[in-house]
C-alpha cells in the first residue's frame, strides 16, 4: 500500500491529510490554540466525588470539569498520588533513579471511589478523550508514554507484546530483549512496529521515554493545579510516530520551517526514510495539487457516492450513527444475490474509510443490502473485519443480524469531523426561505409605477424564468399580470428571461437606450 502524508500549513494552523493509494483516509486539523489533546498530561485538582457514578470531577483548567471514572484510576493509583505529592514538593527520595521509588498497595479492580480518594488532592492525569460537545475531557490515571516501538507505563514491571504480532518466536524474542533492557518500575508494551527490530533500536526508544518521564517529574516541581505538565507531540509527529512504515512513499510540506522539523524528526526515528520528506514548491495550493479538496467535497455530507453508482446515506443522531447502503444505478445483470454481495463489498471498503475519515465513534449501525445466503453474509463480515484492521481506533464488529444489520462500536478520541460541503444559496442566503412571488410582483409594480411617472414609456424587465412565467401566465377569462400592467400604466413592457438572475432579483432597462435603470 502506497501511503502519502500531505501537510498544509497556513495562518490558521496545520491541516494534515493521509492518503492511501491516493485516497484520502484521515484528515487532521491542528490549531495553534488547541488544548486538551489526547495524551496531554495535566496536574488536576479533584473537585467533586460522585459516589453514584463511582467517579470524580477534576479541574484541569477547561471550562467544564473533566470526568474520571473509577475504572480509569489505574491499579497503581495510590502510587500515583504519592508520586504527585512528592514531585510537587520536591521531596524526591528516589532522585533520578525511578527504580528506587517505593510503590504503594494496588487498589481493587471493582472497588468504590470513596475508598481510595479522601478530600480533594491534586493528581497527575492524562487526557483520554478530548472535550466533545457540552462534555469536558475524559481522564485516565493509567499514565502511558507512547514511542515508536514501545509504550512505557510507570509504576509496574510488566512487559506485554502487541497481539498483532502473531509469530510465537518473535514474541519470545521481543519479550526477552525488553525484559533485559527496561528500567525498574517502568512497564513496557511492545507495539506492532517493533516486529523485527534489534536491541539497539528498542533500547533507544525506551531511553527516550524514560527521559520524558524524568521531564514530567521535573515539570511537576512547584506546579499548582490546574496546570499542563507535558503536551503531546504535535499531530504531524504523532501520526509519523504511529504510522511511519516501509509503505510511506512521500511526505510533502508547504512550509519550509515545518518541513525542516518534520525531516529532522523522520531522520531521528527512521534515517532511511529522510529523503521522502519534500517541500511543495508550486503556486497551486498543496491540497489542490494532490486532489484533497476535491475528495473532501465528495466524501463529506449526508450522501456519499461510489464509482459503481451505488451510494451511502450517513445519518447522525445523539445516540448512534446509521449508514444505509443503496444500490442506486448499479446493474443487477449478474443476478440479485451476486449484485447485492458486490455492492455490499464495495460499500464495506467505503464505510471503513468513512469511519476513519470522519472519526465516527460510539455505536454505528450499517444497513447493508439484504442477502439471503449465510455464506455471503459471512464473507461480508470477514471483509469488513479485514478492512478495519487499518483503523487505529479500538473497535468491535458483530456478525450481520437476521435483519441484515451490522453493529460496530468504535472508539472516538476527538470531536467528530464535520465539514460543510453545501454552498450558500445566493437567493435565500442560507435561510431556506424566499419571498412569495405575489409579494415580489407587488415590488415590481411599485417600481414600474415610479418609472412611468418619471417619463419612461418603453421598458424591458429582466427576471428569473420562473418569475417570467408567473407574470405572463393568463387565460381568456383572466389576463396575465403583465397585460394588466400594460393597460393600467399605458407602457410597453417587454419581459426578458435571465437564466443567471436569482429568483428574487429583477432589473429594468430602457429599450431605447438599452441602459440599466438604477432605482
Amino acid at each position: 500500500m502506497n501511503k502519502e502524508l500531505i501537510i498544509n500549513s497556513s495562518g490558521e494552523g496545520v491541516e494534515i491529510a493521509l492518503l492511501e493509494n491516493k485516497k484520502l483516509v484521515e484528515l487532521h486539523y491542528e490549531r495553534g490554540q488547541d488544548n486538551f489533546a489526547v495524551g496531554d498530561l495535566y496536574l488536576g485538582k479533584i473537585k467533586k466525588l460522585m459516589p453514584g457514578l463511582n467517579a470524580v470531577f477534576v479541574d484541569v483548567g477547561f471550562e467544564k470539569d473533566a470526568f474520571l471514572h473509577y475504572t480509569d484510576l489505574s491499579p497503581h493509583f495510590r502510587s500515583l498520588l504519592k508520586f504527585t505529592k512528592q514531585s510537587m514538593d520536591g521531596s524526591i527520595p528516589w532522585g533520578n533513579d525511578f527504580g528506587k521509588f517505593h510503590n504503594e498497595q494496588e487498589i481493587q479492580k471493582a472497588g468504590k471511589i470513596t475508598e481510595v480518594i479522601q478530600g480533594k488532592p491534586d493528581v497527575l492525569v492524562q487526557i483520554l478523550k478530548e472535550p466533545i460537545s457540552s462534555k469536558g475531557p475524559r481522564l485516565s490515571c493509567e499514565i502511558s508514554l507512547p514511542g515508536r516501538f514501545v509504550v512505557v507505563t510507570p509504576f509496574n514491571d510488566v512487559v506485554a507484546i502487541s497481539r498483532k504480532i502473531h509469530s510465537a518466536d518473535e514474541r519470545k524474542r521481543l519479550q526477552r530483549i525488553v525484559e533485559s533492557i527496561k528500567p525498574k518500575n517502568l512497564g513496557v508494551i511492545v507495539r506492532t512496529a517493533a516486529e523485527g527490530k534489534n536491541t539497539a533500536e528498542l533500547h533507544t526508544d525506551i531511553m527516550e521515554l524514560t527521559e520524558m518521564w524524568q521531564k514530567i517529574q521535573d515539570n511537576m516541581k512547584g506546579a499548582k493545579a490546574p496546570q499542563i505538565i507535558l503536551g503531546e507531540r504535535d499531530k504531524t509527529t504523532s501520526i509519523l510516530r504511529d504510522l511511519l512504515s516501509e509503505s510511506f512513499q512521500r511526505i510533502v510540506v508547504n512550509d519550509k520551517k515545518l518541513m525542516s522539523e518534520t525531516k529532522e524528526y523522520v531522520a531521528r526515528i527512521a534515517p532511511e526514510k529522510e529523503e521522502i520528506v519534500t517541500f511543495h514548491n508550486n503556486q497551486q495550493a498543496i491540497f489542490d495539487t494532490y486532489g484533497i479538496n476535491k475528495q473532501v467535497k465528495s466524501s463529506f455530507g449526508k450522501t456519499v457516492n461510489m464509482s459503481s453508482g451505488a451510494y451511502l446515506i450517513i445519518e447522525h443522531t445523539e445516540a448512534l450513527h446509521v449508514i444505509d447502503v443503496n444500490s442506486g444505478t448499479r446493474s443487477a445483470d449478474s443476478g440479485q444475490e451476486q449484485s447485492a454481495l458486490a455492492t455490499n463489498m464495495e460499500a464495506a471498503a467505503e464505510i471503513a474509510r468513512q469511519l476513519r475519515l470522519r472519526d465516527l465513534g460510539g455505536i454505528i449501525i450499517i444497513d447493508f443490502i439484504d442477502m439471503k445466503l449465510p455464506e455471503h453474509r459471512r464473507i461480508l463480515h470477514e471483509e469488513m473485519e479485514k478492512l478495519m484492521t487499518l483503523d487505529r481506533a479500538r473497535h468491535t464488529l458483530l456478525p450481520i443480524s437476521k435483519f441484515g444489520l451490522m453493529q460496530i462500536t468504535r472508539q472516538r478520541l476527538r470531536p467528530e469531523l464535520n465539514i460543510a460541503t453545501a454552498e450558500l444559496c445566493p437567493t435565500c442566503k442560507g435561510t431556506g426561505k424566499i419571498g412569495p412571488s405575489i409579494l415580489l410582483a407587488d415590488d415590481i409594480e411599485n417600481d414600474l409605477g415610479y418609472l412611468v411617472n418619471q417619463g419612461h414609456k418603453q421598458l424591458a424587465l429582466h427576471v428569473h424564468p420562473m418569475m417570467e412565467a408567473y407574470l405572463t401566465k393568463g387565460t381568456l377569462m383572466k389576463p396575465s399580470i403583465a397585460k394588466k400592467w400594460y393597460k393600467q400604466y399605458k407602457v410597453k413592457l417587454k419581459l426578458v428571461m435571465d437564466n443567471n438572475a436569482p429568483l428574487t432579483e429583477y432589473n429594468f432597462y430602457d429599450t431605447k437606450t438599452e441602459e440599466l435603470i438604477k432605482l
